[in-house]
């Protein structure tokens, strides 16, 4: 099985070496580390170029340029470099954890090349100095990880760090702009056509740190959100928007017909009267993983509160 991880860089001297070395630390050594720099302007290349030199399986893609693409586009070209059997996706400023290779390859062989796959695992929560945080972002976020369609409609649960997907998905991965990230549209797409398979064991520890660009849910930030509301409706509108419009993308590919009815309806379902907006939340299931992020996704679908349509 040809595997390849796939790491985009972007001013992460700080962490990157420990990154790289857990990878090379896997209990599973037949790989290939393809690297993209995205404009770094720290000694972040400078790290990348040692490792190369010492590593064979280690390569710089874009040594000769230093575009700044974005995250998105930048793992899209990554993945689009060279085809592989699995593509493992790594951020620069974790740990991984020595078998999170040999376990999720051990799932993926359970299903068949030709069907789109993705498979993630579960991550331990770490401050900058790797203690511990939170022993389960999945529990602690989101109460329990998503597989189905109709889960990651509305609210993601698949950190690409800790994701695996097989060539059959990355062919399917078509789509850079108007998305909200890279893992969230992958698993859009592998619960729309293939297998979103979760492993109930962490593969990482997932630093959190002030350079992060996205990153786990803490009380500081809850806090500031809600002393500001304004901001905190605006954010949760920005978020359901941002979603129908990620997900208006799979209306353009050849969906089963329930599917289809499934994303047709949470995508134009701020266009309907308010009572059929009820009628469709409650018909197809449609809501957050917590009680109380499904009690705010309700009351503001229904009552669409300091809802204003995009020009």
């Amino acid at each position: 099985m040809k595997i390849h991880i796939l790491l985009s860089t972007y001013n992460g001297e700080q962490f990157l070496a420990e990154q790289i070395q857990s990878i090379q630390q896997q209990t599973v050594q037949d790989w290939k580390l393809l690297i993209r720099d995205d404009g770094s302007t720290d000694r972040t290349r400078e790290i990348i170029r040692e490792f190369v030199a010492q590593d064979s399986r280690i390569h710089w893609i874009n040594e000769n340029e230093s575009k700044n693409l974005g995250v998105i586009k930048s793992f899209h070209n990554l993945a689009q470099f060279e085809e592989a059997d699995v593509y493992f996706f790594s951020d620069q400023d974790d740990v991984w954890l020595p078998q999170k290779l040999e376990l999720s390859l051990a799932e993926a062989r359970k299903y068949p090349a030709e069907m789109p796959l993705l498979v993630y695992m579960d991550l331990t929560v770490v401050n900058q100095d790797l203690e511990v945080l939170s022993s389960s972002m999945i529990r602690s976020q989101s109460g329990h990880a998503n597989t189905e369609l109709v889960q990651e409609l509305t609210e993601n649960t698949v950190t690409g760090g800790v994701a695996m997907v097989n060539h059959a998905l990355i062919q399917l991965w078509n789509q850079t702009e108007d998305i909200l990230m890279h893992d969230w549209y992958l698993a859009l797409l592998a619960t729309a056509f293939g297998k979103l398979v979760y492993i109930d064991q962490p593969g990482e520890l997932y630093r959190q740190h002030e350079h992060n660009v996205l990153g786990a849910r803490t009380w500081s930030k809850r806090i500031k959100k809600w002393l500001r509301p304004s901001l905190l409706f605006r954010m949760y509108w920005d978020l359901i928007k941002k979603s129908q419009q990620q997900a208006a993308f799979l209306l353009d590919m050849p969906l089963s017909a329930e599917k289809r009815e499934l994303v047709a309806a949470y995508v134009t379902i701020l266009d309907q009267p308010m009572h059929e907006r009820w009628q469709i939340l409650r018909q197809y299931g449609l809501r957050k993983n917590k009680a109380f992020h499904t009690l705010v996704f309700t009351t503001l679908i229904i009552s669409k509160f300091a809802y204003r349509r995009n020009k």
